[in-house]
């Protein structure tokens, strides 16, 4: 589990292909000098685990299906990459829960100043849209972020204050980059109760509501949902 605080930017050493799996080396002194093979790093937002540590380095290992979801497949020696090692006991929680696995990607759309702060709009998938809240909290290559108000059909925007442009690589933003996206864990588990308990109470002869589509009343009263009178009242 993480928090979305990056703790230090490292680079790309190297990448390395071992037929279904990439080895990746990152420069980061601090990270590395904390690291014990077997820990997790959130390595721009995705959860990877340290297979080895040597001084000022470390390297994990990503599986196939790791690098089909991720940015990871276009990373090249060199890049800079957002760091942050998995909470222990008593770290205090000042970002949001990450858990580092990755929804999917998403383009950045459009950036603009507003003062000394910098607004990125990212444009993602409909389904993944779906997660927002508005002002609620998405995790961008591992940064925990604040959205906008929405709407959400396609696209959100945050807004990048001085301290987050200082300690992460977003400074360099440009349309067209593509970016680790993990929707925030609380929404998700949030819609995947609400739809057990929509499912739980639909009226007899009612249809299951099926797919992946988000959950809706306008879904539910297509399924014959209606809600139940409080007993004694009809």
């Amino acid at each position: 589990m993480f928090t979305g605080l990056i703790r230090e930017i490292g680079r790309l050493r190297s990448v390395a292909p071992r037929g279904g799996v990439a080895r990746l080396e990152v420069a980061a002194p601090r990270t590395a000098a904390a690291a014990q093979t077997g820990d997790s790093i959130a390595v721009d937002g995705i959860c990877l685990t340290v297979v080895a540590v040597r001084r000022g380095l470390f390297a994990v290992e990503a599986a196939s299906e790791t690098r089909r979801l991720t940015t990871l497949r276009w990373w090249r020696p060199g890049r800079r990459v957002h760091l942050e090692p998995s909470l222990r006991a008593g770290d205090p929680l000042d970002g949001h829960l990450v858990q580092g696995h990755i929804d999917g990607t998403g383009r950045v759309a459009a950036v603009r100043r507003a003062g000394s702060d910098l607004l990125v709009t990212v444009s993602l998938a409909p389904e993944l849209a779906s997660f927002l809240t508005p002002k609620g909290s998405v995790a961008v290559d591992g940064v925990s972020l604040t959205v906008d108000a929405g709407p959400h059909r396609d696209r959100f925007t945050v807004n990048l204050i001085p301290h987050t442009l200082q300690w992460t690589t977003f400074a360099g933003l440009r349309p067209g980059r593509l970016v680790n996206l993990e929707m925030d864990v609380l929404v998700k588990a949030a819609r995947s109760g609400a739809a057990l308990a929509a499912l739980d109470t639909l009226a007899d002869g009612g249809t299951a509501v099926s797919g992946s589509s988000p959950l809706t009343m306008e879904r539910l009263r297509a399924a014959g949902f209606r809600r139940r009178a409080p007993k004694g009242r009809t």
